[in-house]
């Protein structure tokens, strides 16, 4: 029996699923994040963590941690993949690797193998495709001080721009400052300014905030829905952006979407709308997570086209 093995390592947390030859999933371990290795202390949990998920993953699937050697093995992190290649490849066997960024396996499980492009939005925000000659491109991905337009951290940063505008008397009149301030508890908007450049309010912690901007939209505040809109059109340029890359303009492709910011309402719907109208194509949620992205390209690394069974209810 040949053994299939696939990884996503984010921000938040650490899935690894392992599957037989025929695609049946025997095997699940979950662990906290991985994305980082730089500094001793980042190497020690990384290190830690991935033991920790192939362990948990080979002991439901019966198989013997220590002398276990997948025929093939795909692994996607956050952050990138070059600074993490050597240690990982120390932690684990395999005939075949393919160590890669998440996204990649993102938009893998999100097609179920299949030619298209993903768009990513929670706390940053990312695009990536790949077309049948198995071409790849992005757009996005550029971090919070250059880019991650349309993410949930983007939205807080423009929420708090609106309500320094108010403060400051140039600006439109929002009930944005409102909610920021009743969800900080800071007195002004000025203070939470200088609150958000101190290790109180690190990057996932502002980003959190960005809900409060479809709240503003929801009560009619045209500041919140303005914002919505315009983040919404920044993540169908970032699509457009991979789909003028890789595939004919006319051609219509798989488009799935996933993160946290497209929970708000109307920016999904602008979303969805905007898709169809510049692009012809329809947009919908992901076939298949991540982790079973990198499965399925783990077994493609052998030839196999075949989409992962028995998965746990969140990978589907």
């Amino acid at each position: 029996m040949k053994y299939y093995l696939g990884v996503d390592g984010g921000q938040s947390s650490t899935l690894g699923l392992i599957a037989d030859d025929s695609g049946r999933v025997i095997g699940r371990g979950r662990g906290g994040p991985c994305n980082h290795v730089t500094g001793p202390e980042a190497r020690t949990r990384f290190r830690a963590v991935l033991t920790a998920v192939l362990t948990e993953a080979c002991a439901q699937a019966g198989l013997d941690r220590s002398g276990i050697v997948f025929h093939a093995a795909c692994l996607g992190f956050s952050g990138g993949a070059g600074d993490k290649e050597a240690f990982t490849r120390e932690l684990l066997t395999a005939d075949r690797y393919k160590i890669t960024h998440d996204a990649e396996v993102a938009m893998i499980g999100a097609t179920g193998g299949k030619p298209g492009i993903i768009i990513i939005s929670g706390t940053g925000s990312i695009s990536f495709g790949r077309n049948a000659k198995g071409r790849t491109a992005r757009a996005g991905g550029w971090g919070y001080v250059f880019g991650d337009e349309g993410s949930a951290f983007d939205l807080t940063r423009q929420a708090l721009r609106a309500a320094l505008r108010l403060e400051e008397g140039w600006g439109r009149e929002t009930v944005l400052r409102g909610l920021l301030l009743r969800e900080t508890g800071a007195p002004s908007i000025n203070a939470l300014l200088h609150r958000f450049y101190t290790p109180e309010y690190p990057r996932d912690r502002i980003a959190s905030l960005a809900g409060i901007v479809s709240e503003a939209a929801d009560e009619g505040d045209p500041v919140a829905e303005h914002l919505l809109f315009d983040a919404a059109t920044q993540l169908v340029n970032c699509v457009e952006g991979v789909h003028r890359q890789l595939f004919e303009p006319t051609q219509t492709v798989a488009i799935a979407y996933i993160g946290g910011v497209f929970k708000s309402r109307p920016l999904l719907s602008e979303f969805l709308k905007s898709v169809r109208y510049r692009l012809g194509c329809q947009a919908g949620e992901p076939k298949y997570g991540p982790a079973a992205g990198a499965l399925i390209e783990a077994m493609r690394l052998n030839g196999l086209v075949t989409l992962p069974g028995s998965l746990p209810a969140e990978e589907k």
